[in-house]
């Protein structure tokens, strides 16, 4: 209670939070704009039978499942910056532009993902749309209603790629994170109404089983999220003159949930495209690319595969995120600049390999967590049955990382107001 007091009493920050709340009541009112030729009951026909959209609906914030002017979401910015960070290793100028160049090389790093989200929204809003109107949710489009479908729905993702950056200057978290955050409380809204017009008494013990195994969930998301290794660094003692520098011991903080929720969304590309593709082939007047294009769909459609195919792609992009944000032998050779060393270990080459071989090992916790988080719906969906409300881990995650992140960003606000 102390906290929101201080908050708003001060001015800079009452106002901060004040301005993200209006940006995400204009993000929320564009959600709920459709475009035109919808038909509602096959729409939502559609997503309930359909598990990756409706888990891309979260990443939209929830304005695919009403397919608003805003339908994409920053669906396609994040795409653009999933494939930034895949370049990097395959073009060495990349590479240094971000990691090496400081906070230039880095804007004009996010500004080419900010190019690339155009193309990318003009390609993901063609295949919706192709899919949707096979699937009969849309009517038929003419050729002047393709061009405006397309640049209404591209311009409602640049749109929101814009409101996040303008929350993100706040210093209050990131923007875009944020934007899904209300997008997932918005829809957990709606979910929990449509349980309570629904409730039935026989199925009080089921409730109470779900309602435990959510508390369950969130304690756990909390405590990985914070969870971290600490390995210990000394520091030698120097002398300047009549002065002695170092000779004090600190730790180097190892998260065990490095990557955050990035991995569940690189996995989520990856099984996105290849169903829109084969959705898209399906139709063909040629018999073995439809037989094919129709063999992936139903393939991936399978919940256990989609599940173990998940899991499995979740696992693997932990690795290769830690990868990238995590390098030992940079924070190695850091450290040896600054006369530190781990005790027990020479510094160099073999603190390098150490901290590998320990960053392997927390990596894979994390990765199984965030593995298990991914297909928490499809494990509880098949426990309790309830079809209106689900434990969505990847919700869950998403919800209680960027709770912290905020608080984390208020308290280091408040604590530099207080001295």
């Amino acid at each position: 209670m102390n906290r929101f007091i201080k908050i708003f009493k001060t001015p800079d920050i009452r106002n901060k939070i004040l301005f993200i709340l209006a940006m995400l009541a204009v993000f929320r009112l564009f959600a709920a704009v459709p475009i035109p030729g919808i038909d509602t009951s096959r729409l939502k026909e559609f997503f309930d039978s359909n598990q990756l959209f409706s888990l891309v609906n979260i990443f939209t914030g929830g304005g695919l499942d009403s397919l608003s002017i805003v339908m994409l979401g920053v669906g396609p910015y994040i795409t653009g910056s999933i494939v930034m960070q895949l370049l990097t290793f395959i073009f060495p100028q990349l590479e240094q532009m971000y990691k090496y160049e400081g906070e230039a090389g880095r804007q004009k790093f996010n500004q080419y993902s900010r190019l690339l989200t155009v193309p990318l929204g003009v390609l993901q809003g063609y295949g919706f749309l192709i899919l949707l109107s096979r699937q009969g949710v849309i009517s038929q489009l003419s050729i002047s209603q393709w061009v405006t479908s397309l640049s209404v729905i591209t311009a409602g993702t640049i749109f929101l790629m814009w409101l996040g950056e303008l929350i993100s200057e706040k210093n209050m978290g990131n923007g875009v994170s944020i934007m899904i955050f209300a997008g997932i409380l918005s829809g957990l809204i709606t979910s929990t109404r449509q349980t309570l017009f629904t409730y039935d008494s026989s199925q009080l013990p089921t409730y109470l089983l779900f309602l435990a195994v959510a508390i369950v969930v969130i304690a756990g998301v909390a405590y990985i999220t914070e969870a971290q290794r600490n390995i210990p660094i000394n520091y030698a003692r120097r002398i300047r003159g009549n002065r002695v520098f170092g000779g004090v011991s600190s730790y180097l903080p190892m998260r065990v949930n490095n990557a955050g929720v990035m991995p569940i969304i690189f996995a989520l590309s990856i099984l996105l495209f290849p169903g829109m593709i084969a959705n898209f082939f399906a139709a063909s007047n040629i018999t073995f690319i439809s037989r094919v294009a129709n063999f992936f769909s139903n393939f991936l459609e399978n919940v256990t595969i989609y599940s173990i195919l998940y899991f499995v792609l979740v696992v693997l992009f932990t690795y290769f995120y830690t990868a990238v944000t995590f390098d030992p032998k940079s924070i190695s050779e850091n450290i040896q600049k600054q006369g530190g060393y781990i005790p027990g270990i020479r510094p160099g080459p073999p603190t390098a390999q150490f901290m590998t071989h320990l960053l392997n090992r927390v990596t894979l916790m994390g990765a199984i967590f965030l593995g298990v988080i991914a297909i928490l719906p499809q494990l509880v969906r098949g426990v309790t049955g309830i079809t209106t409300l689900t434990v969505g881990g990847t919700s869950i995650l998403i919800v209680v990382s960027v709770a912290l992140e905020v608080m984390k960003a208020v308290d280091a606000q408040l604590s530099m107001y207080e001295y």
